[in-house]
C-alpha cells in the first residue's frame, strides 16, 4: 500500500511541473526552461495543461499526502506536503488576477518538488504504538 502513496505523490508533483512547463505565456520562467529542454512543443496544449491537467495533478498530490498522513501520522510532514498543492490550487482559482500570484505558484511547484525528493531520500516511518517515533 505504501508504494501506491509514493507513486501518486511523485506522479502528481512531476505532472504539475510538466503541465506548468507547457504554458510559456503564463509562466515565462518555466516556458524558457521547457524550451531549453526541448519540450517547447507542449505550448500548443496550453489550455489543456492549465485548465485540466495542472489542477488534476495538484489534487492527486494533495490526496496522496493526505493518505500518507493517515499511515505515518506525522503532522509536520503532512503540512509541508500539502502546502505546495494548496498553493498551486489557490493560484489557479481565487488568486489568479493578482500579480504576486505567480510567485506563490512557483513557490508551490518548488515545494511540491522538494517534498517529492524528500520522500524519496527519507521516506516517512510509521509512528510506534507507544508514541515514540521510529524515524524523524
Amino acid at each position: 500500500m505504501w508504494w501506491i502513496n509514493r507513486f501518486f505523490d511523485k506522479t502528481g508533483s512531476v505532472g504539475a511541473i510538466v503541465a506548468a512547463m507547457g504554458c510559456a505565456s503564463c509562466f515565462p520562467a518555466l516556458g524558457t526552461l521547457s524550451a531549453s529542454l526541448g519540450i517547447g512543443f507542449l505550448a500548443q496544449f496550453e489550455g489543456l495543461f492549465i485548465n485540466t491537467l495542472l489542477p488534476v495533478f495538484a489534487w492527486i498530490t494533495l490526496a496522496a499526502n493526505g493518505i500518507a498522513f493517515l499511515s505515518h501520522r506525522r503532522w509536520w510532514r503532512a503540512a509541508v506536503g500539502i502546502s505546495g498543492p494548496i498553493m498551486i490550487l489557490l493560484t489557479l482559482y481565487p488568486l489568479w488576477q493578482y500579480g504576486w500570484s505567480s510567485y506563490l505558484f512557483y513557490l508551490g511547484l518548488a515545494l511540491s518538488l522538494l517534498v517529492a525528493i524528500w520522500d524519496i531520500v527519507s521516506p516517512p516511518a510509521k509512528s510506534c504504538a507507544s508514541g515514540q517515533h521510529a524515524q524523524l
